[in-house]
């Protein structure tokens, strides 16, 4: 296999060189071309216009005083007329000289022009031969440099990785946290670079080569370097674009260039980032055919992989969040042995995660990951790290030295759903439709059981277009999800317009995004989960590029996607007419949490609940008693004046006959 492929690699080499002659020869000629346009165009510029007269001519001028001067040369003179027709060329005259001739000199004394002896000197003509070539040499010399930038001649083929010849990437497993069993699977194959003699003894082989797959941010590329990091041998790092380019073959033949020095510096380890771009499968029918660039590069690199010997130590990592798309042939045992998922990290994961990140940042002790943790669900490593630095961004602009759990929360919060918009203000009317609808979120998942807990409702706007949100943060991770469980998620993601329409009995554009998120998790429980009665258990769509979008592709014909979505909607009309029943029944409630929401703007979930409580006559939960227990605050109902009248009677129309008891809590209102 191996005297194969040096023969195949000695012919494409020979290959090169017959291409590289003929594009020598093209850029000889239009060096040429170049230079006899440019000295034409340099010739007519200095020269001007140049005519042969007579010189019984030239006499005539003298009389008449047209001549501005001449050069005499030995065998012809060079007049330059004063009145020249064009005054962006110079105009001259050539006249053959007559010998015997001998009162020239004298008629040019006598004419008042200037004349000067121009000797002809051998030196000018080679002066004028060398500048004309001087324009071929450098077209010439600025084709060959643009060539071989853009990797092309001398340079086709060449491989332009990053290789840390230090054999120090900087980062270690230490610096990886949330991916245990990916850092297990490579510690493995660091320990086989390390100690090869303990596999080779019992007959095991080196793996080719590791294909990490997941979501973008999961820390993919951190690993490969992690995994250079610990095996302390060089590492060639490079992206699966850098092998395209427009030039047929030039992909290929870096592939080649590529494998060619990792033997040279082996044991050593090569990384390709995103090798979807090259990897795309051959059989979609999106390629036009063998001598398409990425396809000869596909098959250049399937090749090399197959080629190279394991025992000289040359490991192979690729990244991508596209698995689905790569061709068969790369991904089978013998070129990636090993398929390494790097998923979303869970709570213990998101925990590490966070205290890597924040190794280096001031801590209070106020600060509990845990929480933080819990109320990250879904992130990756990337946006982990994002809200530890904007945390510390935003202790320093509130002048303190230390990071504190406020500005962990305000961070995720700036991550989730932007920054608070300071500058727009909303009107009484908007801002009690705001505040209703999110209360009626937030009181839905205290009524219901299998509801997250509350963590903070606001209607302080935010930059990603949020009038006000309900945060929810789970006691727990989770990794199912119960029938119940996504029922009720529909019910509370409902309640927002409910609210709406049982208060002010008008709906508004606010619950567009909840509308969007009940719709997709009704649609998945028909068409993914099996929860519905009508279709059963059967997959009615299918999930493709799982770790980007997740965008669902249906799978079957246009009158049972009718039906779906006739099924879908029966679901969403019975979560809104529930969550209507559930706020109709507990509307007193509701009203004093809005009331307490309009006045506070930002409540917490401790706060919430209490109010609930309260309204809803249920005691109080027995707290843990601490060692300094910290005296209890007690919750105060600001009073706001009215500017207008207008605003003071719609004050009174809400609150009115409001009784509040010694906390500053409104009482329930007796209906009639």
């Amino acid at each position: 296999m191996n005297n194969q492929q040096n023969n195949k690699n000695d012919k494409n080499d020979k290959d090169n060189k017959k291409k590289n002659a003929k594009i020598l020869a093209i850029f000889l000629i239009v060096s040429i071309l170049g230079t006899f346009f440019f000295n034409s165009i340099l010739t007519k510029w200095s020269n001007g216009t140049e005519k042969t007269i007579s010189y019984n001519k030239f006499v005539t001028m003298l009389d008449k005083d047209q001549v501005k001067s001449v050069k005499v040369t030995d065998s012809q003179l060079k007049v330059t007329p004063k009145n020249e027709g064009n005054p962006f060329y110079k105009t001259t005259y050539t006249v053959q000289r007559i010998s015997g001739d001998y009162e020239l000199v004298n008629r040019l004394i006598k004419s008042k022009i200037a004349f000067e002896q121009e000797p002809e000197d051998p030196m000018d003509t080679f002066l004028s031969i060398l500048i004309s070539l001087i324009p071929t040499i450098v077209i010439f010399g600025f084709l060959v440099m643009m060539m071989r930038r853009s990797s092309g001649m001398m340079g086709v083929g060449k491989s332009n990785a990053k290789v840390y010849v230090e054999k120090k990437t900087g980062v270690t497993f230490a610096d990886v946290a949330g991916q245990g069993e990916a850092k297990e699977t490579l510690t493995e194959m660091v320990d086989f670079l390390h100690h090869p003699e303990r596999y080779t003894e019992i007959g095991a082989k080196l793996p080719k080569g590791a294909l990490l797959v997941g979501p973008p941010g999961t820390g993919k590329t951190l690993l490969a370097k992690a995994v250079a990091g610990e095996a302390g041998v060089p590492f060639f790092s490079l992206s699966g674009s850098d092998f395209v380019e427009m030039f047929v073959g030039v992909g290929a033949s870096r592939v080649r260039d590529l494998f060619k020095q990792a033997q040279q510096m082996a044991p050593c380890i090569i990384f390709i980032d995103e090798i979807d771009a090259i990897g795309k499968s051959r059989d979609n029918g999106m390629h036009g055919g063998g001598n398409d660039e990425r396809e000869q590069t596909l098959n250049a690199l399937l090749a090399e992989m197959d080629g190279f010997d394991t025992s000289k130590g040359i490991i192979i990592l690729a990244a991508t969040n596209r698995p689905e798309v790569l061709d068969k042939a790369l991904l089978r045992p013998g070129r990636f042995d090993r398929r390494v998922i790097v998923e979303r990290p869970d709570l213990k994961g998101r925990i590490e995660t966070l205290k890597v990140h924040a190794k280096d940042v001031k801590m209070d002790e106020t600060v509990d990951f845990e929480e933080i943790a819990l109320a990250t669900s879904g992130a990756v490593g990337s946006d982990l790290a994002n809200m530890i630095n904007e945390a510390a961004i935003n202790a320093v602009k509130k002048g303190r030295n230390v990071v504190s759990q406020a500005d962990l929360f305000e961070a995720v919060e700036v991550v989730l759903v932007g920054k608070e918009k300071k500058d727009r203000i909303m009107s009484q009317k908007e801002r009690r439709i705001v505040s209703y609808h999110e209360v009626g979120h937030a009181l839905v998942t205290a009524l219901q059981k299998d509801a997250e807990p509350v963590q903070k409702i606001t209607i302080v706007p935010r930059t990603m277009g949020a009038l006000g949100y309900v945060m929810q943060t789970p006691e727990e991770e989770k990794f199912l999800n119960t029938k119940a469980e996504l029922e009720a998620m529909l019910v509370t993601a409902l309640a927002g317009r409910a609210a709406e329409e049982l208060v002010f009995d008008t709906v508004t554009t606010g619950a567009s995004n909840d509308i969007e998120q009940a719709t997709k998790i009704a649609r998945a429980m028909v068409t993914q989960y099996g929860m519905s009665e009508k279709f059963g258990l059967i997959g009615l769509e299918s999930i493709q590029n799982r770790y980007l979008d997740g965008r669902a592709v249906m799978n079957c014909g246009e009158a049972t996607a009718a039906e779906i979505d006739q099924e879908v909607m029966k679901m969403l009309k019975g979560a809104y007419a529930e969550a209507k029943r559930m706020l109709s029944e507990h509307r007193e409630t509701m009203d004093q949490i809005a009331g307490f929401l309009i006045e506070k703007e930002t409540i917490t979930g401790k706060e919430f609940m209490k109010i609930y409580r309260r309204c809803e006559g249920i005691p109080e939960p027995e707290e843990k008693k601490e060692e300094n227990p910290v005296k209890e605050q007690t919750i105060e109902m600001p009073k706001k004046e009215a500017d207008t009248e207008a605003a003071q009677q719609e004050e009174k129309e809400t609150q009115k006959k409001a009784e509040r008891d010694e906390d500053g809590f409104i009482l329930p209102q007796k209906r009639d």
